[in-house]
């Protein structure tokens, strides 16, 4: 059934939690409580052993974070400095250079611990919603941080049995519509998004047994177009994979609840669309009477038609999501049944027309439900 996420336990963060951020502007100290839910900490599995150096076992090689200084400098000023936010920031610019910096994250001693008193600050912002805009940045490199150890396959494993993601849930449960708390869903999604990016069924058993679902459909209701594609795309990977989709088709219930959101983000695609069309229309109408003018309106013109880019993606995470529930018999027959009519009648032709890959699943989908 979809139910709010489980809860898995009280907040309850140990009165150390800051004592390496009191020049920080950050007045967090004392014990951290609240509604939000967070999981038992593994810490066999969290924790690292290893010091500033080098992590042991690994030899170091050329282009290699294992062999930047400044990357030791900067996880020794995280943990132990009194600049941890100059810290998380300048580790989070390393992330496009190095793709072993995920290595020495979790390798080095005290990192991954201070990640997560980062995450766990911010839990008492939450309720009631008072999260500013720099609180929400600062722990935004550290969730930065924490998608470089999702994202790589000698760590993903161990981020996933250490329960990591769960400290991620109320993030993605909040429903404020402020910017502060958008760019903080955006980013914690990012984090799920890494680890479902290599379709590997252990991270999709462990995200359909917390109940990942309900709060990625709640963000396709709720959230920003950018925000929205994450959580479509999170649950697209769901769906592709066996146990994902035998998750979601088991009830009807359950099937409905996702199925109706689609169509809702179907029919907002569709207002889009009409209004996209629309202005495109005027604009032509007023560049036909401007003249000279017709050239910088027709720039205008194109600058309006960038949305349906963006729209463009968001349905195509959508067209998959109901092609893989088609590949379920009964979710079969209920979609010939409940398929959104813009689906059917060509109103996405113009945003489709370079998509051939989506058309082609478009067009199998129909062709599935047809056969009912």
């Amino acid at each position: 059934m979809y139910s709010a996420v489980a809860q898995h336990g009280s907040v309850n963060a140990a009165n150390n939690s800051n004592n390496n951020n009191s020049n920080n502007n950050n007045n967090n100290s004392g014990s951290v409580s609240g509604d939000a839910a967070t999981p038992n900490l593994n810490v066999a599995a969290i924790g690292g052993t290893g010091s500033s150096n080098p992590p042991p076992g690994v030899v170091p090689s050329k282009n290699k974070a294992l062999n930047d200084e400044q990357i030791y400098q900067w996880t020794s000023e995280l943990v132990n400095g009194v600049n941890r936010e100059r810290a998380l920031l300048e580790l989070g610019k390393k992330r496009e250079q190095y793709d072993d910096l995920a290595l020495v994250l979790w390798n080095s001693f005290g990192v991954m611990t201070v990640l997560l008193e980062e995450i766990i600050s911010v839990y008492p912002f939450l309720h009631p919603q008072v999260l500013t805009a720099s609180v929400s940045n600062r722990v935004c490199n550290a969730l930065a941080l924490l998608q470089c150890v999702a994202s790589n396959p000698q760590t993903r494993g161990l981020f996933l049995s250490a329960n990591l993601p769960l400290y991620l849930y109320p993030f993605l449960s909040t429903n404020s519509r402020q910017r502060s708390f958008e760019y903080l869903r955006l980013t914690s999604l990012g984090v799920i998004g890494a680890l479902v990016k290599n379709d590997t069924p252990e991270v999709i058993n462990f995200l359909l047994a917390t109940e990942i679902v309900p709060l990625c459909l709640n963000i396709m209701e709720i959230s920003s177009e950018l925000s929205k594609t994450v959580a479509i795309f999170i649950l697209q990977k769901i769906l592709l994979d066996d146990q994902g989709l035998s998750y979601v088709c088991t009830t009807y219930e359950r099937f409905h609840t996702v199925s109706s959101v689609l169509a809702k983000m179907i029919e907002q695609l569709s207002a889009s669309t009409a209004n996209s069309h629309q202005q495109q229309q005027n604009q032509s109408n007023g560049q036909s009477q401007a003249g000279q003018q017709g050239n910088g309106q027709q720039q205008g013109g194109q600058q309006q038609s960038q949305p349906s880019n963006s729209s463009g993606r968001l349905l195509k995470h959508v067209v998959r999501c109901y092609m893989r529930l088609s590949d379920n018999l009964e979710a079969r027959k209920a979609l010939a049944n409940i398929l959104p009519e813009p689906l059917r009648d060509g109103t996405f032709s113009l945003i489709l027309q370079d998509d051939v890959a989506t058309k082609r699943c478009l067009a199998q989908l129909l062709s599935n439900i047809s056969e009912q």
